[in-house]
């Protein structure tokens, strides 16, 4: 039988975590997926520095609702000290009950500066950030998301889990991906359990190709991991969270939602961006949600394009009128990826990167408000 997921002293049923997805994961989308099902249900990433020269904008992603507990933070450092500061506010100012770091970041403009998936390479670096982060955040438990490596030839996820774990982290979740790879091919769910074997005395969990709640019940049983992230396969479907409850509950699913259903829930989401932007930025910044929402439906090239460009609640539901609400769920796009792809690519790193393994310390510039993972 499937344990809850143990997060320090929260216990997370089902063992399923919303990834960070930048401009997807803010407080509107937690709340949109926590309606549907159980979790954790983790923030935006947020950087180190701009939080603790509060910036405004980072600061109001650092908010959550009541309704969120425990309230999930992901921080991206890249220095020891920004980044112990950063924790000792969220800390202090009692911001967090949970605080996550990530080094899964696969884009270019961070790993040409030795940032994201590029840092675990160094190892006293990473050794140092996290020791800064598990030692300021006291009872808050501290977990991490990382990558398998840079690419098959400079792997990093063994040593970094080891170091993790002697530093105090209470749970390492592994993208079975290269950064090289970026979204591209399958991920390596034998990475997972080869981690699992390592560390065995935390929880591991696996992220990675999770399209359906039978991928997430299936991943655990073949790699022996504690958990699943899942990120791209909820973009435009908050719904499967609901899935996932059932899953492991050992329930038959819920037959999928008809575009009646989606469209009344792509009208809350909206309404939700609203209330926490204004409705004209609301509007305007739900716009990116639209093709997800409608993959495989019925809707015509102009009426998904004037549905990308509405700017009005009123708009966005008098469009959705005009569609043949009554079209069932299109069950050939169940189980495909969603979201980005891509091609594997050659990683850009710092010059002389990958001479030494040890040391390392970046500039300021190397922390950049990007996501990835």
């Amino acid at each position: 039988m499937t344990q809850p997921l143990q997060i320090g002293p929260h216990q997370v049923w089902p063992p399923v975590v919303l990834a960070p997805m930048a401009g997807i994961t803010n407080a509107p989308f937690r709340r949109l997926c926590r309606e549907y099902g159980g979790g954790l249900y983790v923030s935006e990433m947020i950087t180190t520095r701009a939080l603790v020269e509060r910036d405004a904008e980072t600061m109001k992603l650092i908010e959550f609702g009541p309704e969120e507990t425990p309230r999930s933070l992901q921080l991206y450092g890249v220095d020891p000290d920004v980044v112990r500061e950063a924790v000792t506010l969220l800390v202090a100012e009692d911001r967090a009950d949970h605080i996550d770091l990530n080094f899964g970041c696969p884009v270019p403009k961070v790993t040409r500066r030795g940032g994201g998936a590029a840092l675990p390479w160094k190892r006293d670096l990473l050794r140092s950030i996290v020791r800064a982060a598990v030692t300021s955040a006291g009872a808050v438990p501290v977990t991490m998301k990382m990558r398998m490596g840079i690419d098959e030839d400079h792997l990093t996820y063994l040593d970094a889990g080891r170091i993790a774990a002697d530093e105090g982290v209470v749970a390492i979740a592994l993208h079975g991906r290269t950064a090289a790879q970026a979204y591209s091919g399958q991920a390596d769910w034998s990475a997972v359990a080869r981690l699992k074997a390592h560390v065995p005395e935390i929880p591991v969990l696996g992220n990675g190709d999770i399209w359906e709640a039978s991928d997430a019940v299936r991943m655990m049983q073949e790699t022996g991991c504690d958990g699943v992230v899942v990120g791209r396969g909820c973009l435009g479907r908050p719904w499967l969270f609901r899935s996932f409850d059932r899953a492991y509950a050992g329930l038959a699913d819920e037959p999928a939602p008809n575009l009646r259903q989606v469209a009344a829930t792509m009208v809350r989401h909206a309404t939700l961006m609203a209330g926490w932007l204004g409705e004209d930025k609301g509007v305007r910044d739900f716009r990116k949600h639209v093709s997800w929402y409608l993959k495989g439906f019925p809707v015509g090239g102009e009426t998904r394009a004037r549905l990308g460009l509405v700017s009005s609640l009123a708009e966005l539901a008098d469009l959705l009128a005009t569609l043949d609400l009554d079209a069932a769920f299109p069950a050939e796009v169940l189980g495909l990826p969603r979201g980005r792809t891509g091609s594997p690519r050659r990683v850009v790193l710092p010059d002389g990167w990958l001479a030494d393994a040890a040391g390392g310390r970046l500039e300021a510039d190397a922390e950049l408000a990007v996501s990835g993972g």
